[in-house]
């Protein structure tokens, strides 16, 4: 993986956008604003709805919408959507600096692709599963676009954070310090109850918005370790260690005692031997000298 992305840089490099994360808060500062208007009634049919993810207006023309949903807010505005917002940008921006520029890029807009492709994997299976006898397919396709946003891949950022630095600390609440790897832990299990016992749209899209994430987990691991020739090779090196610490270091050439069978044993070597031979204190002075 990180060869083809190396490849991929050397050659696409120059077209990745610095500074992603700015652009994207920017991004949300205009939905916001559009969906203000369309709270205030300024417009007629709905400004986020005419730019929201919706596969049948895709396939019937409206293709601007394959970039426009990135700039629908994930949720409403208040002052903890603008702390998250302030976070998501400061996580953004150091990933980016810790990978650069290239893969940040294809980190982020490949989980804006899966979803995008996740939505039109889910508008083929109400197909499939026979929705349209009850429902329209423009109305299905307006059911989708109310699925899919950029939450779950805000998450991605985060997750992708705690992945890189899981020993840095946040302040939870301003003053409850966390290290972020188990805020993402915590995460991950609300992600999971929410997939187990979801719908299978919430699967669909769980799925497609995280897929950037669990392809950059998993091919950014350290697989060496749980390989068969490692395991293989950290065998071999620990009956090598029993063996050598039951390797004495005296032993009597004539009996063949060693200083395991006693501790007042003591041995010693004969200048008249020919080689060296070692003898305890039993057979220093009676054995035969070796010639």
């Amino acid at each position: 993986m990180n060869s083809f992305l190396n490849k991929m840089e050397r050659r696409f490099g120059r077209y990745a956008i610095p500074n992603l994360a700015k652009y994207i808060i920017y991004g949300y500062v205009i939905g916001y604003v559009l969906s203000l208007m369309d709270r205030l009634g300024r417009s007629s049919n709905g400004l986020i709805s005419f730019i929201s993810l919706n596969p049948y207006q895709i396939l019937h023309g409206q293709i601007w919408r394959l970039v426009t949903w990135i700039i629908v807010p994930p949720s409403s505005l208040g002052i903890f959507t603008i702390i998250m917002l302030i976070l998501y940008y400061s996580l953004g921006t150091s990933l980016e600096r810790t990978w650069g520029t290239f893969r940040f890029n294809v980190y982020i807009f490949g989980g804006m692709f899966f979803t995008v492709i996740g939505a039109f994997i889910l508008f083929a299976l109400y197909n499939i599963a026979g929705y349209t006898e009850h429902y329209s397919a423009e109305a299905l396709g307006g059911f989708i676009a109310l699925y899919f946003s950029t939450y779950y891949i805000n998450l991605s950022i985060f997750l992708a954070f705690a992945a890189e630095y899981p020993d840095m600390q946040l302040m939870l609440y301003f003053f409850i310090p966390v290290k972020i790897k188990w805020l993402a832990i915590f995460d991950i299990v609300l992600l999971a109850v929410e997939f187990f016992t979801g719908t299978w749209e919430t699967k669909v899209v769980i799925i497609a918005s995280l897929l950037n994430f669990a392809i950059f987990f998993f091919s950014t691991r350290n697989y060496r370790r749980v390989s068969p020739a490692e395991i293989r090779r950290r065998q071999t090196f620990k009956r090598e260690v029993r063996t050598s610490a039951r390797v004495t270091k005296h032993k009597c050439a004539i009996c063949g005692r060693t200083e395991n069978d006693g501790d007042n044993l003591e041995f010693r070597f004969c200048s008249k031997c020919n080689g060296n031979y070692e003898y305890c204190q039993d057979h220093l002075f009676t054995h035969e000298h070796i010639k």
